[in-house]
């Protein structure tokens, strides 16, 4: 037994070796089928690093819809999805989203992706997209391989530091002068 105990009630710091989830995964395999999908048109394999889905990007927004404090992110979630899959069937004739080539995905994808441009009728699904777009980004570069495709080193120790380049002081207009 510890010398000290806490008292009943006192805050710990959490596990980060062992996290847990305190609230269940809403979205369904379905659903998870369609995340993956649009997650994968936003950030594809490359040359560089994996496509979203295999990094668990679709397990993150789920993660981050599923908390009980996101319920319109939930719910603007699922209507994307929704006109995205309709979508796919009245223009392509296909089952749904992901039965699209990636060129029709694309297509459909292009009159969304950005508010500013959308058509009127179709402003809350670029909100949508908008905001579908921000949690895989974020699912995305904060996996060591998202990190790795940006070329974050992270906070790693130098063994010296002779300052800022002389092409940096020079756009600064700070050539040629003393900072130490």
């Amino acid at each position: 037994p510890p010398s000290n105990p806490l008292a009943a009630g006192t805050p710990t710091d959490p596990d980060m070796l062992a996290p847990i989830v305190p609230w269940e995964m809403v979205l369904t395999d379905e659903e998870m089928h369609y995340v993956a999908a649009l997650a994968d048109v936003i950030i594809p394999a490359d040359d560089r690093s994996p496509a979203a889905s295999a990094v668990g990007v679709p397990e993150y927004i789920n993660e981050f819809v599923s908390a009980p404090a996101h319920t319109e992110q939930l719910t603007q979630l699922r209507g994307g999805l929704a006109w995205l899959n309709r979508t796919a069937r009245d223009r392509f004739g296909a089952a749904d989203f992901p039965a699209l080539t990636t060129a029709q995905q694309h297509e459909i994808c292009d009159e969304i992706r950005f508010e500013p441009d959308a058509a009127d009728h179709l402003k809350p699904q670029a909100r949508f997209f908008d905001a579908f777009r921000d949690m895989c980004s974020t699912g995305f570069w904060t996996t060591e391989e998202g990190m790795r495709d940006l070329g974050y080193m992270g906070n790693v120790p130098l063994p010296s530091f002779d300052g800022p380049p002389p092409e940096v002081l020079e756009q600064l207009g700070l050539a040629g002068e003393d900072l130490v």
